[in-house]
């Protein structure tokens, strides 16, 4: 195992800010895998697993079993981690520019693009070395104008190489559920199944250039520029796996899932074993365009009729907003037949805040697909 210490560029004078990264299996390995958890800070059930992997890594690389590089952030947003107001964490967005923390990861594909086609041959695997390559040299070549900017392309540098790229999450109150792209799916299809995903949402650009497509976005803009003339493959294949909700710092759920995804690295391979019987899929793969966020048309006291993992049916009635002063009741309903995997925390609604997520079968949304 390698430990790793990047230094963040810091915001003030006097203040340091360090990423760890921990770095497993054989050096000389053509396969890898790439691990972060909570990039959202306050979100730390992958944090969790996070550091369950890396046990179950280092028996692994210590018992010769390990057959893939790997390397594992658990703590992907050290800034965001520090964002405490009134005894609430305050990890998703970073407080001096407002942004998401996992949004508008820097776009490199017409870097890597400029002059491509003079030195792309006939080999994928050939390719796809020189592509990661350009990938790597375009993101060392960039400086952060701050903080933020920095934790983004230390974060993009580690894992811009890998063949598989995870990130952590969860949701506020949620089942277990995950986004990848549809050309990624048959891969992580078994991850799904090992993870118990409750749904699958599937995209291949939903807007917000959020960690997990800043790499896939690249991929899929080469093979659309050159992949009639020269074989382009899919260098780096990404998930965002929503590890339930908030809550959910538990033993036995990040046993689980850390088990998961040793089982699907065994499936694919990257660690020796048999891998255990792929279980049946709860729900199946819909598109993200088909999610839908259900909002409260006032603001009011929030009672919920329908929990997290529910199918509930187009109509059907999923929470109530009462207003304890008129005593209007304001319902809202389901908006197509589909799974609820995810509702808030909060139970005192505003006016258009997002009650409740859908993953439904028809699409109905285009252009930004993503939460705030």
């Amino acid at each position: 195992m390698e430990h790793r210490i990047h230094e963040l560029k810091s915001a003030v004078p006097g203040t340091v800010t360090r990423l760890h990264s921990f770095h497993y299996g054989p050096q000389d390995s053509d396969r890898s895998v790439y691990i972060q958890a909570s990039l959202h800070a306050d979100e730390l059930p992958g944090m969790l697993v996070a550091w369950k992997l890396k046990q179950h890594m280092a028996e692994l690389e210590a018992a010769g079993r390990l057959h893939a590089r790997v390397c594992i952030v658990p703590v992907a947003n050290p800034i965001g981690l520090t964002q405490q107001l009134m005894d609430v964490p305050l990890g998703r967005y970073e407080l001096e520019t407002l942004k998401n923390f996992n949004r508008h990861y820097s776009d490199m594909t017409a870097v890597v693009a400029e002059d491509l086609e003079a030195v792309l041959g006939d080999k994928e695997a050939d390719n796809t070395c020189l592509i990661r390559a350009r990938f790597l040299a375009a993101l060392e070549d960039t400086s952060p104008a701050n903080a933020l900017e920095s934790l983004q392309l230390t974060l993009q540098r580690l894992a811009c190489q890998a063949d598989y790229v995870l990130d952590l999450h969860c949701d506020f109150n949620a089942v277990a559920h995950l986004y990848t792209t549809p050309a990624a799916w048959p891969t992580f299809e078994p991850l799904a199944r090992y993870f118990g995903a409750r749904a699958s949402m599937l995209a291949t650009d939903s807007g917000g250039q959020s960690f997990d497509e800043c790499f896939t976005l690249v991929w899929e803009q080469l093979r659309e520029g050159f992949g009639e003339r020269f074989p382009i493959g899919y260098g780096t294949q990404s998930i965002t796996l929503e590890l339930r909700g908030q809550d959910d710092v538990d033993h036995d759920l990040s046993n689980h899932d850390s088990r998961a995804i040793v089982d699907w690295m065994m499936q694919l391979g990257l660690i020796h074993g048999e891998a255990p019987p792929l279980p049946s899929l709860p729900f199946p793969a819909t598109p993200l365009s088909a999610m839908e966020f259900l909002t409260a048309p006032e603001g009011g006291l929030l009672v919920f009729h329908a929990h997290p993992g529910d199918q509930v049916v187009s109509g059907q009635l999923v929470a109530e907003v009462i207003d304890p002063i008129s005593d209007v009741v304001h319902e809202v309903r389901a908006s197509q037949d589909g799974m609820i995997y995810a509702r808030s925390q909060r139970r005192m609604a505003t006016a258009g805040m997002i009650v409740a997520d859908l993953a439904g079968h028809e699409s109905r949304r285009s252009g930004y697909l993503l939460a705030p």
